[in-house]
């Protein structure tokens, strides 16, 4: 049977590879997408949207038990952790659903199986029937990635999870221990945590939240221990010794900290300790494309060096952050279709992480800045001082932003507390713009609102706060 030819063919049906084969689509491309397992990915099936849901049913359940503080009473506060699982499942499925739908509707052929590359602009596909061939002038890899596994600490699904068991989980946890402080590890501790697990945490860094401003991680730190985690940083776990659940189940973790190896005992441990790309068994090597560490190695227009092969998202290295991956989906998409997008910055990307409470920045953090040579100015705010906050009954928080003192560019904006998530865009939008000091000191933001920090921050960087 001769094989099936398109215009683009996409690996991935993740938020990087199905966004790229619907922009393609639009573009007048004849495309197909390959997905050995979910449409929509880990992102919409296994990670950032049910992730959500989950911190959603903590975070209620967190408002319920300071009701007396808002003037209300909530007798017999509960949970069902299975009925929790089942709405965050419920979400996830209703948005995969969706996935499938807007690639029917944009005409985009799905092949569901194990996609290779024999050759250049060759793919073979391993279906329920058999063997599928295509060819196409363009392909675009958006595999993605998987949990990274340690020797030693390998997950069973019993007594050691990675983020799929934890989504899932066959238990609640009543003594927790999270490896890897990064936005995976901190959103799992802060639900369970939020639930009644004794959680505790521990960092190989020299604090939580490493990629964050070292003022924020600092902040948050703070919170959590509030909160009853505890948080070890600069410790490693060097062994786990296992008693399975049908004796009681016990986990004894050697944590070493300050040159001491001390063993702790656990009944749960989450291991969240970073991702590899899904680069094995597609036939990359043969074909010429680079590798380094687990990720395919591409230049600012995710191009891999092979003639007419890009490589998009997780598996083209970092920020591993869904959004960064459906914005070079697009710009791959349109560039394969002839227009002239711009690359994605690394740098103008924002992160966010859900835990309690939320952090999101975006641009460099002060010591980047520092790092960088850049003459800084740096303003603060709090958010003890902002109307909305104090109503909300969370007061909190802070609001930093960091300025080129010769430019006024806007270099780098950093938050923590309620909401934050959603007001980072205000800052990415500006730096997008090319705001500087003197545009967003002229914006009128609306009162109350959480958003007026922002505001306050930059006035602060410039010795012009009002209400602090």
């Amino acid at each position: 049977m001769a094989a099936k030819s398109f215009d683009l063919i996409v690996i991935g049906a993740g938020p990087g590879g199905y966004v790229a084969a619907i922009r393609g689509a639009q573009l007048g491309l004849n495309v197909a997408v390959v997905e050995r397992e979910h449409l929509g990915g880990i992102c919409l099936n296994w990670g950032c949207i049910p992730t959500k849901a989950l911190l959603r049913s903590a975070e209620v359940f967190h408002l319920m038990e300071r009701a007396k503080d808002f003037g209300l009473s909530a007798d017999k506060i509960g949970y069902d952790l299975d009925a929790v699982v089942k709405r965050s499942r419920g979400v996830a499925k209703q948005l995969s659903g969706g996935v499938g739908h807007l690639l029917k509707k944009n005409k985009v052929t799905v092949i569901m199986g194990e996609a290779t590359l024999p050759a250049k602009g060759k793919v073979s596909v391993k279906t329920d029937k058999g063997t599928e061939d295509l060819t196409a002038k363009n392909i675009v890899l958006a595999t993605g990635a998987r949990a990274r596994t340690l020797p030693g600490l390998e997950a069973d699904g019993d007594l050691v999870w990675t983020y799929k068991h934890a989504l899932n989980p066959p238990r609640m946890p009543k003594k927790l221990l999270v490896i890897g402080s990064g936005a995976i590890g901190i959103e799992f501790a802060s639900f369970f945590n939020t639930l009644g697990a004794e959680t505790t945490v521990v960092e190989v860094m020299d604090r939580v939240l490493p990629v964050e401003d070292a003022e924020i991680s600092a902040f948050a730190k703070k919170q959590f221990v509030k909160q009853g985690m505890t948080i070890m940083e600069k410790a490693m776990v060097k062994q786990l010794d296992r008693a399975p659940s049908k004796s009681g189940g016990k986990v004894t973790a050697h944590i070493e900290t300050g040159g001491k190896v001390e063993k702790h005992d656990f009944d749960t441990v989450i291991s969240a300790v970073g991702i590899v790309g899904n680069v094995e068994g597609l036939g990359l090597e043969a074909l010429g494309v680079k590798i380094d560490r687990t990720h395919v190695v591409t230049d600012e227009y995710c191009r891999t060096g092979v003639e007419g092969l890009y490589a998009i998202g997780d598996i083209a290295g970092a920020p591993w952050l869904a959004h960064k991956a459906s914005h070079e989906g697009v710009m791959v998409a349109e560039l394969i279709a002839g227009k002239h997008p711009h690359p994605v910055k690394p740098e103008s990307i924002a992160g966010c992480t859900y835990c309690q409470p939320q952090v999101a920045s975006v641009g460099y953090t002060e010591a980047k800045a520092k790092e960088l040579g850049y003459d800084i100015k740096v303003g603060r705010f709090p958010f003890i001082g902002n109307g909305k906050a104090i109503a909300l009954g969370e007061p909190e928080g802070m609001v930093k932003t960091v300025f080129d003192a010769k430019t006024g560019e806007l270099l780098g904006a950093h938050m923590v507390g309620a909401e934050v998530t959603e007001l980072i865009q205000g800052y990415v939008v500006g730096r997008q713009l090319e705001t500087t000091e003197e545009d967003l000191m002229n914006t009128v933001f609306p009162h109350p609102t959480l958003s007026e920090m922002m505001h306050e921050s930059v006035l602060d960087a410039y010795g012009r706060a009002l209400h602090f």
